[in-house]
């Protein structure tokens, strides 16, 4: 998978169902239903691929819904 930077997974995550980023702590998550899921600050440069499967996987969202919301 190809990095992306954070606006950018918030976007497709949006597109995915997801709400939000919300203010929380230490990290901003977003949520979908009863899932809360913490995304990367904004400071830390664009998401590496490994990173971004973590959070995908997290998210229950697969390679294929993923890509296909590009």
């Amino acid at each position: 998978m190809k990095p992306v930077n954070r606006q950018e997974l918030i976007r497709r995550l949006r597109r995915l169902g997801f709400e939000g980023p919300f203010s929380g702590g230490r990290h901003s998550f977003m949520k979908k239903d009863q899932l809360k899921l913490r995304i990367p600050n904004p400071h830390m440069g664009d998401i590496d691929g490994s990173l971004l499967k973590k959070i995908l996987k997290q998210a229950n969202v697969s390679k294929e819904q993923w890509e296909e919301n590009d």
